[in-house]
């Protein structure tokens, strides 16, 4: 008897799982689906921070921000992730009527997890980088004062800029306003640098 090789869904039928899901996540790669875990307190106060600073910035203007539930679908790379923040200012353009499910953010931020780092700066990375409207891409730490922002340069090129004090101010060009370390580190604990 010969095995048969299980079919790979595809991204229609990852978004259907998805929107059918009551209480887990995943995230989609080409045929394969990667279950997301939960997140710490750190990593949750982080991205209410950047949630609430970059809001704020752009109240009044045609700009949104959006906190971890939004998917990001990359054609290009036949993916579909869950960033932690997207945000863009202009016309937002939706993979269906459904609207929860964005083709082109001008930034997306990661807050960095031990579980998670290598994929966000490597892999993850780089499918976002084949979204053609993506200016920003941010790796906010959850372990120590640091931010890293790429941003994309007009011959296609990503400049890193990183951030380590919290007088530190990150400009957004592509959103037009700037994020203050402080405010993102507000009411963030960090370990002390030998707790086990």
């Amino acid at each position: 008897m010969s095995l048969q090789p299980k079919p790979r869904p595809t991204f229609e039928d990852w978004l259907a799982a998805e929107r059918d899901a009551l209480d887990s996540r995943s995230e989609y790669l080409d045929g394969e689906v990667f279950a997301m875990a939960g997140a710490s307190e750190n990593h949750n106060q982080i991205v209410c921070n950047l949630v609430r600073e970059i809001s704020f910035q752009m109240k009044g203007r045609p700009c949104r921000v959006y906190a971890s539930d939004l998917k990001v679908r990359i054609p290009a790379g036949n993916a579909g992730t869950y960033p932690d923040l997207v945000a863009l200012c202009g016309e937002r353009r939706f993979d269906d009527g459904r609207r929860d499910v964005l083709l082109n953010p001008s930034l997306i931020a990661e807050v960095l997890s031990p579980s998670t780092e290598a994929y966000d700066r490597g892999d993850k990375f780089a499918l976002y980088r084949r979204i053609p409207t993506l200016q920003e891409y941010l790796l906010v730490s959850q372990q120590r004062v640091h931010v890293e922002r790429y941003s994309r340069e007009p011959n296609e090129r990503w400049v890193l800029t990183e951030f380590t004090a919290m007088n530190d101010s990150v400009a957004l060009a592509s959103l037009d306003c700037a994020l203050r370390l402080d405010d993102l580190y507000d009411k963030v604990e960090f370990d002390p640098p030998n707790a086990a």
